[in-house]
């Protein structure tokens, strides 16, 4: 899943998907703004077709949060 994720990252944050790790934060490692954050989640919910509730997001920070979020959710892709 993080192979997946990270080129889904790397595509809508205009980054190496290489250097992403699970520990990587969308904010301090890839310089993400709230509308970055915003575009990211629009297209995780279209990729995995889920609805992400925006008090969730919060809790959203690094790539593993998110695919923990998505394993918790019954996804495993």
């Amino acid at each position: 899943m993080l192979e997946k994720m990270s080129e889904m990252i790397a595509e809508q944050l205009n980054c190496d998907a290489e250097t992403i790790t699970a520990d990587t934060s969308f904010k301090d490692d890839l310089g993400a703004d709230s509308l970055d954050l915003f575009e990211l989640v629009m297209a995780l919910e279209d990729e995995y077709n889920i609805e992400i509730p925006a008090e969730e997001l919060t809790e959203l920070n690094t790539v593993g949060d998110v695919i923990d979020y998505l394993r918790d959710k019954g996804i495993d892709a």
